[in-house]
């Protein structure tokens, strides 16, 4: 198991985050809103992945990138869940500053095995 998250595996480019948010799925499961977004072009390719936090929630910007590294953490060790198909997730942070690891690695796990089963509902969706 490759434990990385290269720039291949995050969701850097404009369309395609564009697309997430105009074409996408998603659900709440707290502390996160998740969108994600099955690309039949990018089939076959890694996941690729989005973290947020909100300027409205988390004023400083230390504050944001503290809890953005805990995600990308919790992501990064637990993302065997997901069929690798070329998936687009956006994950956006909607908790409280104060989170530590050890209450985000869960919830990160749940929001995994339920956007897996939402995939597995939704075999042909574009």
């Amino acid at each position: 198991m490759n434990y990385r998250l290269p720039k291949s595996e995050r969701l850097h480019a404009d369309k395609l985050i564009k697309e997430l948010f105009n074409e996408g799925s998603s659900f709440f499961l707290y502390p996160f809103k998740v969108l994600f977004l099955r690309k039949i072009d990018l089939a076959g390719q890694t996941n690729q992945v989005l973290f947020s936090v909100s300027k409205k929630k988390i004023k400083r910007a230390n504050g944001r990138n503290f809890i953005k590294r805990r995600l990308k953490e919790a992501y990064r060790l637990n993302k065997a869940i997901l069929p690798q198909e070329g998936i687009l997730i956006g994950f956006i942070f909607v908790g409280k500053a104060e989170m530590s690891f050890a209450e985000i690695q869960p919830k990160m796990i749940q929001a995994l095995n339920r956007l897996n089963q939402e995939l597995l509902q939704n075999p042909l969706s574009p």
